[in-house]
């Protein structure tokens, strides 16, 4: 009967441990806004509505290529348990770390101010890049990470949006009046995309287990290949990022320059990962079809969950 007790209070002290870790309502407080759980990972978004991005005469949306988002995800390490059962109900105690990545999209006056605070927070910087190319203001990503409590973390990464025009609290935008028909790109990918207004957005998850820091990543966590659909007329242009090993960059490249879509930039998000991954974005305007059809020859060239 001690034994079976014991290893009740162990389980009902395991299951009150995952329970805390799985609620963000403090780290929500901190941001003052809710969130999006997925996969075990908490993650938050902040639109650059603020900004109007053109490339040539094209307006870039917000949720299109202008996205800054922060991503939680605990880490729990138990402690080593006795051989047996008679253990106390302490030794299950859970130690919980949590590992924070992000992007943030930034003005290329904003960058040097928001370096500074990243590091005078003692947060890390794992890439500065572009992603688009010939678009007015210039646009500038930084990609971050950090660990250690969750809360600790969020004040953290938000007295960094502080330091730039981020809007903190969603702006009012005229709701859209046209659905835009979908169902072509959609059969040509083979699965239904998310609809956003004028925007048709994928992800695409690759097969591997992905890891940054020896922990799993899971795909919510900016792991996945991401395709941006964005109506201009007859016609729709193109972004996102695929996520690519080392042998998959430059067949890719091909397949997109024989199909008109320019590759944009090539680089890395992370440090520690394994396998060693690259992104590479894109963009194209033409017919939404033809450039479905581009983008999923890409897709049949890497190891993506179908």
């Amino acid at each position: 009967m001690k034994k079976t007790a014991i290893f009740i209070l162990v389980v009902l002290t395991v299951c009150k441990s995952f329970s805390q870790q799985n609620d963000w309502s403090d780290v929500e407080n901190v941001f003052g806004k809710k969130g999006a759980v997925q996969d075990n990972v908490f993650k938050i978004s902040y639109p650059r509505s603020d900004l109007k991005v053109t490339i040539g005469k094209f307006p870039v949306l917000p949720g299109f290529a202008l996205g800054s988002w922060i991503g939680f995800m605990n880490m729990s390490k138990h402690r080593k348990m006795g051989k047996h059962m008679n253990m106390h109900a302490h030794n299950a105690d859970i130690k919980t770390s949590t590992m924070m990545m992000g992007d943030l999209v930034l003005l290329d006056t904003e960058v040097p101010e928001v370096l500074r605070q990243l590091v005078s927070v003692d947060l890390k910087v794992t890439a500065i890049h572009n992603h688009l190319i010939n678009e007015s203001p210039n646009i500038k990503y930084i990609h971050f990470s950090g660990s250690g409590d969750k809360v600790k973390l969020a004040e953290a990464i938000k007295s960094v949006l502080a330091v730039t025009a981020t809007p903190l609290i969603p702006l009012s935008s005229s709701s859209q009046t046209t659905n835009p028909d979908w169902s072509k790109v959609e059969a040509i990918l083979g699965t239904t995309g998310k609809h956003n207004g004028m925007l048709l957005q994928y992800s695409f998850p690759r097969k591997e287990k992905l890891k940054e820091s020896g922990m799993v990543m899971p795909s919510f966590m900016g792991m996945a290949t991401a395709i941006n659909f964005q109506k201009d007329g007859d016609k729709a242009a193109i972004t996102g990022d695929f996520v690519l090993l080392a042998d998959e960059i430059n067949p890719a490249i091909k397949i997109l320059l024989e199909n008109g879509i320019t590759p944009t930039a090539l680089h890395n998000h992370m440090i520690h990962d394994e396998p060693r991954l690259f992104m590479m974005h894109f963009w194209a305007i033409d017919d939404p079809a033809k450039l479905a059809q581009a983008l999923h020859l890409v897709l049949l060239s890497t190891n993506y969950t179908r």
